[in-house]
């Protein structure tokens, strides 16, 4: 279950949930567009910062939870999912949200994917895509398109990119989605409905990089290539269909939710307290477990 629809619910500003730090991006990043988009989405949702805790690791995208009021933990580089995991199955009632890159998340961090799918933890997973490394000065990421020219590759890429929205499909994640800081409405809106959904949920955001990234990616471009899920008559429950529609990563920008899983399976919490409660039943009380192992006074 997901507890952000069982908890009372406040109001709040998209301001409540940015901190005074001021980001450090380069003029006309993309990743401004995407905090304020989830500031919107965070107040949209009703929590209180103290009840959000914020995983991040290493990267650009990765100095999100410093500019908002919630828990922040800015984790070692790509394995910002194993410790959100470990914070929620602690505090199974935090509102965990997971922020990345693509080279932080499908690179170093790429083997973690598989596994926060298969468990279906609840956390909602933001990637800033922008094909390229941007905090260390525009080296070949895994989703840098082939014969892509960079610092590591001065004559072009020889590798196929990775692409993030079959890779989670693939593995069988049960809400699936991609936006982009250009329309900012929707991508809060895809935001808040990643953070809504019961289970582990992906959020793949193309988000350019203004320093080392291609012209056909900065967000004036990308005004050309967007096509919007929903005005296509998509239906998100149609897996098959959002599988055909994933191929088309790097050719085309289609926003909106992939896929939602109508039936999703349980999260790996809730079978987590199921067999806690279990265990709770049926235990063996304290007493006489001692007895076991303690010498016991002779009469």
């Amino acid at each position: 279950m997901n507890t952000t629809d069982t908890l009372p619910v406040e109001k709040f500003q998209a301001g409540d949930f940015k901190s005074d730090l001021k980001p450090i991006w380069c003029p006309g990043c993309g990743d401004f567009g995407v905090v304020t988009a989830l500031t919107r989405a965070l107040a949209a949702i009703g929590r209180p910062p103290h009840e959000i805790a914020f995983v991040s690791g290493i990267g650009c995208s990765s100095r999100i939870p410093g500019y908002t009021t919630a828990y922040g933990f800015n984790t070692v580089h790509g394995r910002s999912l194993p410790i959100a995991q470990g914070i929620k199955l602690a505090n199974p009632e935090l509102l965990v949200l997971v922020a990345s890159g693509d080279g932080d998340g499908f690179s170093i961090g790429g083997g973690h994917v598989a596994h926060v799918v298969r468990r279906n933890i609840d956390l909602t997973y933001i990637v800033m895509d922008n094909q390229i490394y941007g905090l260390t000065k525009g080296q070949l990421s895994p989703t840098s398109a082939r014969g892509r020219k960079t610092a590591t590759s001065n004559f072009g890429s020889l590798e196929d990119p990775v692409n993030p929205l079959l890779y989670v499909l693939g593995y069988g994640a049960s809400f699936v989605a991609q936006g982009t800081p250009l329309d900012m409405v929707g991508l809060a809106k895809l935001i808040e409905e990643g953070i809504r959904f019961p289970g582990f949920a992906f959020i793949n955001v193309q988000s350019p990089c203004v320093t080392y990234g291609e012209e056909e990616q900065q967000l004036k471009a990308q005004r050309s290539r967007v096509e919007n899920l929903a005005a296509l008559g998509h239906d998100p429950a149609d897996r098959a269909r959002a599988i055909e529609l994933a191929r088309e990563y790097g050719t085309k920008l289609h926003t909106g939710v992939l896929y939602r899983n109508p039936n999703p399976p349980p999260t790996y919490g809730e079978g987590v307290l199921q067999r806690q409660q279990a265990l709770r039943k049926d235990a063996v009380p304290r007493q006489d477990i001692l007895k076991r192992f303690l010498p016991q006074p002779s009469a």
